[in-house]
């Protein structure tokens, strides 16, 4: 199965709104009206994608077809279009297809550090070894740091994937100081000469003040140790929580500064205009997408196919 036929399936809850249920709305040769748009609207809310997002589409196919003949393909161009910009944001964020780690910030010398963050249970230690199994697949040398030292589980878990993707893991002992495990991947990283660090940590719950502010000392560590890390501070967010990503989007970013989301678990089950939501409310841009649970299921996020995929005929 190809990549946007993946997309197409991890987006079939929201595409079965907007292109099953929808098409009761529009027909073709009616006249469109505003009952109708008000419809259209309540049918977007449902998708997760917001109020905001639903008004600037619906305020579109106003300004675009009210009072005209219903033409099916040009109402879909419409949101389909107009869904492509919102996510691009206003600064009309797109990446190179073509090269799948075109959203990461580099470093100008030495290994580019990503900071990884994330609730327990978002799949964030799943999107890390997948995303280290697209740099190694790229040709890049990477290290993996253990920082989630609170749960031997994920501690076990990331290095069963680092053995099968044949990258270098720094581990320590349950309950070591996590800051102390991402300087030791740093200094791994910069002994080994590596391209990219990787570094995970605790899936700590963000209503958790303490557990932030470790989060902060983390930061500050990194940064000591490789001037300018982390590059990437790259935020998990799991599809199927909703409108409650963004709390979560909100929260984390107060503390790292996320530079970029990783939505996982769009397998089907989730809503995904949450994404859209999340552009909208943070600024925040979607860089990768987990459609499947196999290792190679990370899928760079490009605003146009997803609109396609999401809104397809």
């Amino acid at each position: 199965m190809g990549l946007f036929d993946r997309l197409k399936r991890g987006l079939q809850k929201t595409s079965k709104v907007l292109n099953t249920d929808v098409r009761d709305l529009f027909r073709s040769g009616e006249i469109l009206n505003d009952e109708h748009l008000a419809q259209f609207e309540r049918r977007l809310i449902e998708t997760d994608m917001g109020v905001t997002a639903a008004m600037a589409i619906v305020e579109e196919l106003r300004t675009k077809h009210r009072g005209r003949t219903v033409v099916l393909d040009e109402i879909w161009t419409t949101v389909r279009e107009k869904l492509q910009m919102l996510l691009e944001g206003d600064e009309g964020v797109s990446w190179n297809i073509e090269d799948p780690l075109s959203p990461l910030n580099r470093a100008e010398s030495g290994p580019t550090v990503i900071l990884v963050a994330g609730v327990n249970g978002v799949g964030k230690t799943t999107s890390i070894a997948k995303l280290a199994n697209l740099l190694t697949q790229s040709g890049k040398k990477v290290v993996l740091a253990a920082g989630d030292t609170f749960r031997a589980a994920a501690v076990e878990q990331l290095t069963m994937w680092s053995q099968r993707i044949g990258c270098q893991i720094v581990t320590r002992p349950s309950g070591t100081d996590p800051a102390s495990v991402a300087y030791s991947g740093c200094e791994a990283a910069l002994e080994s000469n590596a391209d990219f660090l990787i570094i995970d940590t605790a899936g700590r719950l963000q209503t958790q003040k303490n557990l932030m502010l470790e989060l902060e000392k983390i930061y500050r560590v990194i940064a000591k140790k490789i001037p300018g890390g982390p590059h990437e501070n790259l935020l998990v967010l799991d599809a199927t929580t909703g409108q409650n990503g963004i709390v979560q989007a909100e929260q984390f970013t107060s503390v790292i500064n996320s530079t970029g989301l990783v939505l996982a678990k769009l397998d089907g089950t989730a809503k995904g205009g949450v994404v859209v939501a999340i552009r909208q409310k943070m600024g925040i841009p979607v860089k990768y997408i987990g459609v499947g649970e196999q290792i190679d299921d990370l899928q760079l996020f490009d605003p146009k196919t997803f609109a396609q995929a999401l809104v397809s005929e």
